[in-house]
């Protein structure tokens, strides 16, 4: 994982590129789900406010809504995880991102998010 993400509480990360926020679930959170079976991304296009649900990811073990760390527009999806949700299992994979975002997120938004590092002693 990269050290610039910010993390939840509830497991999802964000990372900034370039004005456009990635935003997927934590190593973590994949473990604790076991295998991933199917994912379900909104349309480019959606409009999301902080907290709000905007994918659902089904394991073998349970369903899973996952929650937006900021609000944010959609602006392109990840379809291959759509396609093939078992390669969020693999390891080797590098593209676990679920959604990219743009955002006009003020500060406020940013407060309860967590630093990849205190992130980690959080799950410790």
């Amino acid at each position: 994982m990269n050290e610039s993400m910010l993390c939840t509480k509830t497991h999802e990360y964000l990372l900034e590129q370039n004005g456009i926020y990635e935003i997927g679930i934590t190593d973590y959170a994949i473990q604790q789900l076991g295998d991933i079976v199917f994912v379900e991304l909104p349309e480019v296009g959606t409009e999301f406010e902080k907290n709000e649900a905007f994918a659902t990811i089904e394991s073998v073990k349970a369903a899973s809504e996952i929650y937006m760390p900021i609000s944010g527009k959609v602006v392109e999806i990840n379809e291959q995880i759509v396609n093939s949700p078992e390669l969020l299992n693999d390891e080797t994979f590098e593209e676990k991102w679920f959604i990219k975002i743009e955002s006009s997120a003020d500060q406020v938004e940013f407060a309860d998010l967590l630093d990849y590092s205190d992130y980690k002693e959080e799950i410790e």
